[in-house]
């Protein structure tokens, strides 16, 4: 029987009972409702599961969709079945793993839209999907096979999903991949089975998620986690057969063994993401190009990156017009190619990154070697940062002392990246902190608010105003680095990234604001309507049978206050 025609099985595979997950889960909550229908937690984590080949007539071509009634539109899938195979000229021999991501065609309804829009409101800035796009996880094999007329089998098992979770769906295509290459078809729709049983992905909670005799266990984090930590997941020994493994994060990337290459120029590469400047990656593989840049994105976190970006980027893609026009200036978004045809096309651009094969541990590649930093005219093929941007700050020797400490005493490159992160977290909090007490000093005080009256506004922001602050608490009161903050913050303020972030900062602080003038209005209208009894008794029973008989003013006190006391009790 197949799994549309049994339908979910309520209750099953549901998250690890741990004392501080204990509570029942509400009866209407996102558990309850997401076990409805068939496929509907399988919509949850993913959009579809694609393979896609290679025809010697029509080429790359999608040849199973599932589930089958997953909706992809015709662009879709050719942007799907080119960003799935390595260009012609990277050589991927054996099993490749990658990410992509495309814009999703406009006018598409979501299902379960209300459960996951109640989720995405309890994940930090970085996590939150954009409705916009679609990101692909890709297992990529090419082995020789004489049998076949071009002489190799050629095949990508790829999950197309909202959301942005690539250690998660890269440790799941590693376990299954290898396997459905053996297996086929009925191994798929086993695997899409045990996803529609997975308990949804609400944020804060120690999720199980088996999957063919493996089981994942993971904790998504929430707006709420202290920047820069990890609760970590216990692994546990399970009295049966089945394989757990503990996730320690389900979104990031190895930051070290990414920017190992170019990580002399670390602070710089900070300075151009966190200013949205164009940026380029130019790679071997798709595994390089996208591992990379994933850690550019994530290296101004907990900063969200507002601008495009693309982890790997041909030249079927349907923006490549778009990005790489000459008639104007080029966008802000970060691509990542592996086709030597780039180098050519994308020669204006102003910042391009050069990485050779991503290998550790061991020693430090030749690679990493301080490179003068040139604006030239025609690209070498050497490893290293083209640019003539020239850094607001100064360069920062500690850490990079630091890391080739660790490389010399062969450190471990998950200890690598926990300092990697930990100084860009370090960092991005240093300038962001001065922003964040600026912008709060715009809410209206307390006494501003009145129950008679309309909530007040924020302030508008004041570019000479917030700079003014820094004289005194700038970001020196955190951070030991010199040079021209007052420049980047300049730089900074026109960006796509301040943009972002003032518009977020914008609605949160608003929303507040209409929360503190309800209940002030709630407050209000319950003291007007005690006041008003002299035997509160006696009057309230007077009340009751006035707005049982009718009496307009008394159901309109009746109805503004219950209506303000479920709002706050819902706020």
């Amino acid at each position: 029987m197949s799994r549309r025609e049994r339908g979910p099985e309520p209750g099953s595979g549901g998250a690890e009972a741990t004392a501080e997950d204990a509570e029942p889960a509400e009866p209407d909550g996102p558990e309850q409702c997401l076990s409805l229908l068939p496929w509907d937690r399988f919509s949850a984590w993913l959009h579809c599961v694609c393979v896609v080949g290679f025809d010697l007539e029509l080429g790359q071509a999608v040849e199973v969709i599932y589930p089958p009634h997953s909706k992809l539109t015709d662009k879709e899938k050719t942007n799907i079945c080119y960003l799935s195979f390595p260009d012609s000229n990277s050589g991927c021999l054996g099993d490749t793993q990658f990410c992509f991501r495309f814009r999703r065609s406009p006018g598409r309804t979501v299902s379960l839209c209300c459960f996951l829009d109640q989720m995405d409101r309890d994940l930090p800035v970085y996590l939150k999907k954009d409705s916009a796009y679609y990101y692909g996880y890709v297992y990529f094999r090419q082995v020789r096979d004489k049998s076949l007329k071009r002489g190799y089998f050629q095949k990508s098992l790829v999950l197309i999903s909202k959301l942005p979770y690539v250690h998660l769906f890269r440790t799941m295509l590693k376990q299954i991949a290898p396997e459905y290459f053996e297996k086929s078809e009925a191994f798929l729709e086993a695997v899409c089975s045990d996803i529609d049983r997975w308990p949804p992905p609400v944020p804060g909670k120690v999720l199980q998620l088996p999957v063919m005799g493996v089981t994942m266990k993971l904790r998504i984090p929430t707006y709420r986690d202290k920047p820069g930590t990890t609760p970590i997941v216990q692994n546990t020994h399970q009295a049966d057969a089945q394989i757990s493994m503990a996730l320690p994060t389900v979104h990031e990337v190895d930051l070290f063994r990414c920017f190992c290459p170019v990580f002399f120029h670390i602070q710089m590469l900070w300075e151009l993401v966190l200013l949205g400047e164009p940026l380029v990656v130019m790679a071997p593989s798709p595994a390089e190009s996208s591992e990379t840049v994933l850690a550019l994105v994530s290296c101004i976190s907990p900063l969200k990156y507002c601008s495009d970006f693309r982890p790997y980027f041909t030249i079927h893609d349907s923006e490549f017009k778009e990005y790489t026009t000459r008639t104007q200036a080029p966008p802000s978004v970060i691509l990542g190619v592996t086709n030597p045809f780039f180098a050519k096309t994308l020669q204006h651009w102003p910042h391009i990154i050069r990485i050779g094969d991503i290998k550790l541990p061991g020693e430090v590649p030749k690679q990493v070697k301080v490179k003068k930093l040139k604006n030239l005219k025609t690209l070498d093929s050497k490893p290293g940062v083209y640019t003539s941007y020239k850094p607001y700050l100064n360069k920062d020797e500690e850490i990079v002392k630091q890391l080739q400490k660790g490389v010399q005493q062969k450190r471990p490159t998950e200890a690598q990246s926990v300092i990697l992160r930990r100084y860009f977290l370090e960092l991005t909090e240093s300038f962001i902190i001065p922003l964040e007490r600026y912008v709060a000093s715009l809410m209206p005080l307390q006494k501003c608010i009145s129950p008679w009256k309309s909530p007040p506004q924020l302030r508008q922001f004041s570019q000479d105003d917030f700079m003014k602050t820094l004289e005194k608490a700038g970001p020196q009161l955190t951070s030991g680095l010199k040079g021209d903050w007052i420049g980047l913050y300049r730089h900074f303020l026109k960006s796509p990234n301040f943009d972002g972030w003032f518009r977020s900062r914008q609605k949160e602080m608003t929303q507040k604001l209409e929360a503190l003038h309800l209940e002030a209005l709630c407050n209000e209208v319950e003291h007007e309507i005690v006041d008003s009894f002299v035997n509160p008794d006696l009057a309230k029973h007077d009340f009751v049978k006035q707005v049982q008989a009718g009496t307009d003013t008394a159901r309109e006190q009746y109805e503004i206050h219950f209506t303000c006391h479920n709002n706050c009790h819902h706020l």
